[in-house]
């Protein structure tokens, strides 16, 4: 395909709502790190500084990215992919530790964070893996492979400990769902979660009492047309009654305290309100502050720099994953609805792109993108504003990080190149 017939098919909206994103999260970075001693932005020893610097390697990687062949990216999917599990490896030997996690390369200029790097790569080889076999998905043997493709990378990531970007990956099931897997897989893990979660909150007995009287009403209501034998059924009751009483093992055992705290708070597991209140100034301490500068900023926010908390330094980590908490603040309810508002509209413009790739890798590797993309915008908000647990993921093209930004635009701007290089 020529030059001048992939650039008139350029999807000039997303890359529109990438730049507006990107814009928009560097101006909160510079008032969430900002001091009357700062003179320029262009100082590099500042965080805003270094990220106006990311964000020009980032649209220079993105040109780059856009001028290579479309077929490129799927003929040397795997190679990325082998790419980047070595580049995690190698982190168990050089690795530098920031924050308790070895998530890092010191290349001296640049911490360089594989795992960010390896979400666009394991996109990739998925896609390429699921449009090789040709298949809905339905053989057993493909669906163990295609998992272990999104496994593998999570379990080099978890040990660092970084469960927060290993969780992310996960988000590529819904690619296996979107061509073919069956729903019943989705279904269990939702069981298994409401099982997980129903035991710390009620305890092993009544949840083994709620799922007996469940599968007997089940029984009754489904006795006439029940296809299904009895016995896989009583099996399953079993094994999910069994999982509640490994429950409590799990929970003090495997988790570590500040897991647990988290789970705690999120559960509302302490019934004394006071008590409770106490956690989410300690335990929740970051949530806690993120509510808050939210509240502040009320409908019209306080204004450009005019934020108190965020001056005072109260949100920890503001200018990365709470950087949610600046808008809040600064532009109250209608610039958060603003960030969501584009956040949807890049999410269904991609979804809508991914719907009219004439190729399987195409249209998986899209929906891989919006997995990605998606869970990072969920998970993120919904933890500043505490409807999720605190897992430490940053905000798309949002929170202050080279590796973060890098990692996205690559992630979208290969999507973008393959969607301009489609034949009609």
């Amino acid at each position: 395909m020529s030059g001048r017939t992939w650039l008139g098919r350029i999807d000039w909206l997303s890359i529109i709502l990438f730049l507006i994103l990107t814009a928009l999260g560097w101006v909160s970075i510079y008032s969430s790190t900002f001091s009357e001693d700062h003179t320029s932005i262009f100082d590099f020893s500042q965080l805003y500084g270094k990220q106006f610097f990311f964000i020009g390697i980032s649209i220079a990687i993105a040109i780059a990215i856009m001028l290579v062949e479309s077929n490129f990216y799927e003929r040397f999917g795997s190679i990325f992919y082998i790419g980047t599990v070595v580049l995690l490896l190698g982190l168990f030997v050089f690795g530098k530790t920031i924050a308790g996690a070895t998530s890092w390369y010191d290349l001296g200029f640049f911490n360089l964070q594989p795992s960010e790097l390896a979400k666009f790569a394991t996109a990739l080889a998925l896609a390429k893996y699921l449009s090789d076999i040709q298949t809905d998905i339905k053989n057993r043997k493909d669906q163990l492979y295609s998992i272990l493709i999104i496994l593998i990378p999570v379990l080099l990531i978890i040990p660092q400990p970084d469960p927060g970007s290993a969780m992310v990956f996960l988000a590529l099931i819904f690619v296996l769902f979107r061509e073919g897997l069956p729903l019943f897989y989705l279904a269990l893990a939702f069981v298994f979660v409401v099982i997980f979660a129903t035991t710390l909150m009620f305890g092993t007995i009544w949840v083994s009492i709620g799922l007996v009287l469940i599968m007997a009403i089940f029984f009754m209501v489904k006795k006439a047309t029940l296809r299904v034998p009895i016995l896989p059924l009583v099996g399953f009751l079993i094994v999910a009654i069994g999982f509640s009483y490994s429950v409590s093992f799990i929970y003090d055992n495997v988790f570590e305290q500040r897991h647990r705290d988290r789970f705690a708070l999120w559960l509302r597991l302490e019934k004394d309100p006071e008590k409770l209140e106490e956690i989410r100034k300690t335990i929740g301490y970051n949530t806690y502050q993120s509510e808050k500068a939210i509240e502040s900023g009320g409908f019209f926010g306080k204004g450009f720099l005019e934020g108190t908390r965020t001056k005072g330094d109260f949100v920890p980590e503001q200018h990365t994953d709470y950087i949610f908490t600046t808008i809040g603040e600064e532009w109250g309810f209608l610039g958060t609805s603003l960030v969501v508002v584009l956040f949807s509209l890049l999410l269904l413009r991609l979804v809508n792109l991914a719907e009219r790739q004439k190729t399987d890798f195409a249209r998986m590797y899209g929906y891989g993108v919006i997995s990605i993309l998606l869970i990072h915008y969920f998970i993120n908000i919904g933890m500043v504003i505490g409807l999720m647990p605190t897992v430490g993921i940053p905000l798309p093209f949002f929170s202050y990080g080279g590796s973060g930004l890098l990692g996205f635009t690559i992630l979208l701007f290969i999507f973008l190149k393959i969607d301009a290089s489609r034949l009609n």
